[in-house]
């Protein structure tokens, strides 16, 4: 982590909390409006939605995305990632009660990546979170790799650390099968608190060896692609938690394409993937947005060739 990157953390931590505690809060990012969230779930208890909207955080459904590229190394050919995110633990008890049932089942991967957001609120305590989030991390298969979000403390490391889940804060690691290599890299929060360095994260990773970054937040995409990074895991979004029929979103609450938004995408040669997440966060509802863990599967395509150069 490094002293200065835990200084600068902490230290923008605190002017946070000081924000919400009397001096005004920052009103660019949605999840810090409290008196909104409010209004809004007053709102919907008025129209009758909330109860159903609360009862479908509960649904989460297994979702499987192939990533298909020539740069995946021979031995990776099938390699498979179980990405879990946005927990918001302690606000959303029933998906993480119904999240611990599924993972009790039998489920195929080779690593498992958390990429942020463990805790409800954005400030005060987090044992309930993480007591919350032990319980899943029992039910996973080692490794697994974790990168902090936008509601979380960089006081919450060390216990995440203890219940055996690396986290990637600016740095990266090699996972090799045999004599072939693929890289994991992970930033810290890229949206609220600024904290996130790509050329850190990047600086052990030869430019011509595939490599994965974990981001919460996926409004770096463009960042990523200039890294050389070939595939991104975010999450941040919830795939808009509350959306129209069809899955439109009506707030996304980042700045990027509405494309990127949620599911798998492209940008130049990079692949992406943004998950809807496992919990809820603002209001603890969810309309035509289902919450999601995912398995992400590489697999390897023929190299095509070039013909000759014609005149």
């Amino acid at each position: 982590m490094g002293r200065v990157h835990a200084r600068q953390r902490l230290g923008i931590e605190r002017d946070h909390e000081a924000q919400i505690f009397g001096q005004g809060l920052n009103f660019f990012h949605p999840e810090n409006w409290y008196s909104i969230h409010s209004v809004i779930g007053t709102a919907l208890k008025l129209t009758g939605l909330y109860w159903r909207g609360n009862a479908n955080t509960e649904r989460i459904e297994l979702r499987h995305n192939y990533v298909d590229r020539a740069d995946i190394p021979p031995k990776f050919d099938g390699f498979t990632i179980l990405q879990i995110s946005d927990l918001h633990a302690d606000m959303n008890p029933g998906a993480m009660r119904r999240l611990v049932e599924i993972l009790e089942e039998p489920l195929q991967y080779d690593v498992c990546v958390l990429t942020g957001d463990y805790r409800g609120e954005t400030f005060g305590p987090f044992d309930e979170a993480l007591g919350m989030v032990a319980q899943m991390r029992r039910q996973l298969k080692d490794p697994v790799y974790g990168v902090l979000g936008n509601h979380d403390t960089i006081r919450m490391v060390p216990a995440l650390e203890e219940m055996g889940i690396q986290m990637l804060l600016n740095e990266s690691r090699a996972l090799t099968l045999d004599n072939q290599r693929i890289h994991l890299a992970g930033i810290d929060d890229a949206h609220f608190y600024r904290a996130d360095n790509m050329q850190k994260a990047a600086s052990d990773i030869p430019h011509e060896d595939f490599s994965i970054l974990l981001s919460h937040t996926p409004e770096i995409y463009r960042q990523a692609a200039h890294a050389d990074f070939k595939f991104i895991l975010s999450g941040h979004t919830h795939g808009g938690q509350i959306c129209l029929p069809g899955s439109i979103p009506v707030m996304l609450s980042a700045v990027l394409p509405r494309r990127m938004g949620a599911g798998a995408w492209k940008y130049q040669q990079m692949d992406g993937y943004t998950t809807l997440g496992v919990g809820t966060s603002m209001v603890p509802v969810r309309f035509n947005c289902a919450a999601e863990i995912t398995l992400h599967h590489l697999r390897r395509t023929p190299v095509v060739a070039r013909g000759p150069a014609t005149s």
